[in-house]
């Protein structure tokens, strides 16, 4: 029977699991030490068997990445709406991981002409069952985040990925590879003032780095997209869910939201100079 302190001490790992992760920290220990220094003998090569006569099994396996991205391009160049984009989106059979168990695609929701494009990471478990992002938990805190720094009417959100990955697993560079097409028409489309990137899965997927969430939030950076030249400030933060685990965090949270309303002060204030 499970004590109240093993429970605690549970819930403790579990936090810390989940700050790494959420930190880009994507390696751990072993469960012995090794002394790479030594140096190991080469095993022996032995050659393969060679195939019996006769017609071989088909391998099963999911949709070629490269395929998927080459049709999502074309998909996302088609679309002339959002409408049509969310469409396109759902109809779409080059993401592995809407074969994985997801009960529907989840594009987005909020104003499609909002100053800020907030982009998290995939759907989760509310978002797969109500099909629009940021619904649970992490969504509400996040709504409360928006409406602190005055931004409701002004945002518009989506994610990196469309489909539940399975587990509410972090979703895989691949997969986020065939879906960016989608994710840059719908930027284009809406045409925000600044993107807000959410998370560590996102941050690293749409502004092509490596280093971990810690490292890149409450920095500028520069987005561009890979074709039409359009280029926008973006805005790594901690991911709502983290906060909800880490709540000593929020102050870093709220430090990057007012440096996002401050931004958009200043580009309001250029646009307004340039008109006069």
């Amino acid at each position: 029977m499970q004590t109240s302190t093993d429970n605690a001490d549970l819930r403790a790992l579990e936090s810390l699991l989940a700050f790494w992760r959420d930190a880009g920290v994507e390696a751990c220990l072993e469960d012995a030490p090794v002394d790479r220094t030594l140096t190991q003998p080469k095993s022996e090569v032995r050659p393969l068997p060679r195939p019996s006569a006769g017609p071989a099994a088909p391998m099963a396996r999911g949709p070629d990445v490269s395929e998927g991205m080459a049709e999502a391009r074309r998909l996302a160049a088609a679309a002339g709406s959002l409408e049509a984009l969310e469409a396109a989106i759902r109809d779409f059979a080059g993401c592995g991981l809407r074969f994985e168990g997801a009960r529907q695609a989840v594009f987005a929701r909020g104003n499609p002409q909002g100053d800020v494009m907030i982009v998290g990471e995939a759907p989760g478990a509310d978002e797969d069952a109500q099909g629009a992002p940021f619904v649970g938990r992490a969504g509400k805190l996040l709504d409360r985040m928006i409406a602190a720094a005055g931004l409701t009417e002004r945002v518009f959100v989506t994610n990196t990925v469309y489909w539940r990955p399975p587990g509410n697993r972090t979703p895989s560079p691949q997969e986020q590879a065939v879906c960016a097409p989608f994710l840059e028409r719908a930027i284009t489309l809406v045409a925000p003032r600044v993107l807000l990137l959410v998370g560590a899965a996102s941050a690293k997927s749409v502004l092509k780095k490596d280093e971990g969430i810690l490292s890149l939030r409450g920095r500028w950076h520069d987005w561009r997209a890979e074709e039409g030249g359009l280029s926008l400030p973006a805005l790594p933060t901690l991911h709502p869910a983290f906060l909800l685990r880490q709540p000593q965090a929020k102050k870093k949270a709220w430090d990057d939201l007012l440096s996002l309303t401050e931004r958009l002060d200043q580009l309001a204030s250029r646009a307004l100079q340039t008109e006069t």
